[in-house]
């Protein structure tokens, strides 16, 4: 295990991956956070924009990044791409893309991404580059279905799943706004969200003849967290699935199984994703959740980085969830 300290840069560091992977990097034992990136904030003291953090850091956002051992980019659809064509870094710097520009496998300056989902291809992580971080639904529904892939047994599946108004990031938006999201709540783009290629993507590599899955997400009226239900026919029995699944799961430090109910409150503030089965009938309904900022972003970002850098997986994530 490396025991080394290592220099990290967030590029796109004022928006809310940005802000979660700063506090994150911030109180990991093996980094030291050399730059903040942010050309709508340079020159402004990071407390300015992330007021949390008064107390822990006297960094200053910067106009333009450096190079650094690792580069984590938390940049809108289409700007990673963008930076990385325009920009050389060191050959040796460790790019993690939190957006999904890198995702279905585009490259860019000859820098191939590896798909970073931990308990898809962890060892492929730990050899990787470059890592395209998942999508926040996508970790959640994935992970709610990876047993069943694996095990071959993945049928048509119909999901639904509510997300927090960070999902949608720190714009405001109409649909972001308070006045508008309290009390409040709706279908946005059904069936066709585009977190599902990667959906399919990763599953189709263990299922070769992948079932449709069909996908409703919702806007929720609280601001993280993400609850996802996928329902499928199964011929296994409760039971059976509960080993399929914790068989599966069982070295994963961050996926875990509940055999009871489980809700948001557990999940929020970790890097953690819970899991929870039901049966009736034929049907089989796998709830899994997630935080959107943290396991379904910088979280799992951060998790990466410890894979690719030989640290210990849990290091700087062993975080407690708001319970109340």
């Amino acid at each position: 295990m490396n025991t080394k300290k290592i220099t990290a840069g967030v590029v796109g560091a004022a928006g809310y991956t940005g802000g979660e992977t700063i506090r994150l990097l911030l109180r990991h034992p093996q980094v030291d956070l050399v730059f903040a990136q942010s050309r709508s904030q340079a020159g402004k003291r990071l407390t300015e924009v992330h007021t949390d953090l008064i107390g822990e850091t006297d960094l200053h956002f910067s106009p333009t990044g450096q190079d650094a051992d690792v580069i984590f980019l938390c940049l809108s659809h289409g700007e990673s791409k963008k930076l990385l064509t325009e920009t050389t870094f060191a050959a040796s710097t460790r790019i993690i893309d939190l957006g999904n520009d890198f995702r279905l496998g585009e490259q860019a300056h000859g820098r191939l991404f590896v798909y970073g989902l931990p308990e898809f291809q962890r060892e492929r992580i730990k050899q990787a580059q470059n890592v395209a971080n998942p999508g926040c639904f996508a970790t959640t529904i994935q992970l709610g279905l990876l047993p069943l892939a694996k095990a071959g047994k993945l049928k048509e599946v119909f999901t639904t799943g509510i997300t927090g108004s960070t999902g949608a990031g720190q714009s405001l938006q109409d649909t972001t706004h308070f006045t508008w999201r309290s009390n409040n709540i709706s279908a946005y783009k059904t069936l066709t969200h585009q977190h599902l290629n990667e959906i399919r993507q990763t599953l189709s590599s263990w299922q070769r003849a992948l079932p449709e899955i069909n996908f409703v997400p919702w806007r929720g009226n609280f601001t993280r967290g993400i609850f996802v239900t996928s329902v499928t026919e199964s011929d296994l029995t409760l039971d059976e699935a509960f080993d399929l699944y914790e068989s599966f799961y069982q070295a994963q430090p961050f996926t875990h199984v509940s055999r009871s109910a489980i809700d948001l409150k557990q999940v929020v503030n970790t890097n953690k994703c819970l899991i929870h089965l039901e049966k009736a009938g034929s049907k089989l309904a796998i709830h899994s959740i997630t935080d959107n900022l943290l396991k379904g972003a910088s979280g799992q970002a951060v998790q990466n980085m410890n894979l690719m850098f030989d640290f210990d997986e849990t290091a700087g994530l062993q975080l407690k969830p708001s319970v109340f």
